[in-house]
This record gives C-alpha cells, sequence and structure tokens, in this order.
C-alpha cells in the first residue's frame, strides 16, 4: 500500500467534520484536493471508507474501523517526533493529561501542583471534557493520560487506580430525608434526578443505579457539575455526585446528603494511557508518581 500521512489526516478531518468542506476548512485546503485525498486512500485500502448522510458523509462500516488506525498512525507519528526532540534536547519534556470535570475540578490540580514541585524540568497541560471526551483524547494520541473514573473495557487502555471515588447523593440541606437514616430506592421514586450531558461518567452513574433500582424518576439534565450543586442546593432535585466535587458545599452546610441503602458500589479514580505504540518516558514517571504515598499524601495535605 502507499497510504501517505495527506491521505489519512484528509480522511481523519472529513470523519470529525462531518463533511468535505468542514474537513477543508480544517486543513486550510480547497474541497477537490480533500475528496481526491480520501478517493485515493480508499483505493489503496480496498474499501470504500465514507458514505453519504443528508448534506454531509458519514463512515461507512469500513471507515469507522479504519479511522482508529488512522489516528493511532497519526498520533503516534506526533508522539514520535516530540519524542525524538526530547531525547535529542532541543525541546523541553511536556506531559499533556486529559481530566473529566469532575476530577477537574477536584483533586487533579494538586496532584499536578505535587508533581511539577518534584518534576521542574516538565511542562504540564490539562484539558477538560466530559468521559467520551477525555477516553476520545487519549485513545487518538491528542493527550498523554487521562484521569477518569470507571475504565472502558477496551484493551487498548491501560489503567492505574490513583484513588478512591467516593459517591454521595447530594440534595438541599433542608431536605427530610438527608442526614436521618438510609432510605429505600423506592422512597426516592417522587425526587427529580439531575443529570449531567451525555457522554458524562457522572450520568453513566445515575443512570446505572436509576436502572438498577428499578424506578422511573423525572430527569433534569444540566450541563455542568456546577450547575447541578445550584440545582440541588435549591432544591430542585438529586444527584450522585463524587464527594471530591462537593466536600466544600458539604463541609459549609450548603447541600444534604441522602444515605442510599442500595448506594452504588465502591470505585476508584484511575489514570489510563494507550496501549498502543511506546510509552514516552516522562509518562511512566508520572504513572509511578500518581500511584505512590506521595501523591497521596499530597492531596490529603
Amino acid at each position: 500500500m502507499s497510504i501517505t500521512l495527506t491521505q489519512l489526516r484528509s480522511f481523519l478531518a472529513v470523519v470529525r467534520g462531518g463533511s468535505v468542506t468542514a474537513a477543508a476548512d480544517t486543513l486550510v485546503v480547497t474541497q477537490p484536493s480533500v475528496s481526491a485525498a480520501v478517493a485515493a486512500l480508499s483505493r489503496e485500502v480496498g474499501a470504500s471508507l465514507l458514505e453519504r448522510e443528508g448534506r454531509g458523509v458519514r463512515p461507512t462500516p469500513a471507515g469507522h474501523v479504519f479511522a482508529a488506525y488512522a489516528a493511532d498512525v497519526i498520533g503516534l507519528l506526533e508522539q514520535g517526533r516530540h519524542a525524538a526532540h526530547e531525547a535529542e534536547a532541543r525541546s523541553a519534556l511536556a506531559l499533556s493529561i486529559a481530566a473529566v470535570t469532575t476530577a477537574a475540578e477536584s483533586f487533579v490540580p494538586p496532584l499536578m501542583r505535587a508533581f511539577a514541585t518534584s518534576h521542574p524540568q516538565v511542562g504540564l497541560r490539562l484539558e477538560v471534557g466530559n468521559r467520551d471526551r477525555v477516553l476520545a483524547m487519549v485513545l487518538g494520541h491528542e493527550a498523554d493520560l487521562a484521569i477518569g473514573g470507571r475504565p472502558p473495557p477496551d484493551q487498548r487502555i491501560e489503567a492505574h487506580a490513583i484513588l478512591a471515588n467516593q459517591l454521595v447523593l447530594i440534595t438541599a440541606p433542608e431536605d427530610p430525608l438527608a442526614g436521618v437514616r438510609a432510605v429505600s430506592p423506592a422512597e426516592l421514586a417522587g425526587c427529580r434526578w439531575l443529570l449531567r450531558e451525555p457522554g458524562s461518567g457522572t450520568r453513566l452513574v445515575n443512570e446505572e443505579f436509576l436502572a438498577g433500582v428499578g424506578i422511573n424518576v423525572q430527569t433534569m439534565t444540566l450541563g455542568s457539575n456546577g450547575a447541578i450543586k445550584q440545582a440541588a442546593r435549591a432544591g430542585l432535585g438529586v444527584s450522585f455526585m463524587s464527594r471530591a466535587a462537593v466536600a466544600t458545599e458539604l463541609d459549609a452546610g450548603l447541600l444534604g446528603v441522602i444515605a442510599v441503602a442500595s448506594e452504588p458500589a465502591p470505585r476508584d479514580w484511575y489514570a489510563m494511557r494507550s496501549t498502543i505504540g511506546p510509552s514516552r518516558p516522562v509518562v511512566a514517571e508520572f504513572l509511578a508518581f500518581v500511584t505512590s504515598p506521595s501523591a497521596r499524601s499530597a492531596l490529603e495535605a
């Protein structure tokens, strides 16, 4: 096969943008050049990679499968270029971390500060998103590491538990169900459930709990942890959230907690990396640090 990087980049830009026009704008090239590159790639692969969808295009089943490999090639080459420059001391060490919103708003910044104190030569970058976005970044080699909740059942992801993740059902502090006893799921049937957007790990936790206990409830979707906390505080509903995300509000008495007889099982926070391709030494150093007693001490300080 004579596949070129231009063909791979053009194909991925179309997949991500949903149209040749969007891909051309992203790559700052003409639409005919994008179309020609994708057509040539399809011939080299021997399969149709894209198909029409309304005014745009989408990957065919073959294209959907191939896109993951294309992203690996492009991502690994970029990481390899950066690693070569680091080895030749032409650029400073750098580490890109993608963290889910809940982790980024609680323990990740002090964790990064502690690592930076002992590794001042490493430049750190943090990207924040929901669970789907963060996993996509580490699988697409856009980030060296991801920090989030339960890892997916995917052999391309290597996960290391770094911290306990206790989940609590938050509500208004004056809620009569708060702080009295462990309530049954049936007693929660009249509560409105506050949910994050689709793709969020916090939303998944709540949906799995509701499905597991078999209660139908009214829901309200809110786009951030902050909005959910404010809505719960105002008495608009309840939601399972990581205690790390609501510790300040709980300590100040701004939120209440409902003890639930069938609460979600204990979980952990994880640091995750792609198993595809070699790992840069700085990635291994960060993983060794976040799983060490020093990191836990820094978070407890």
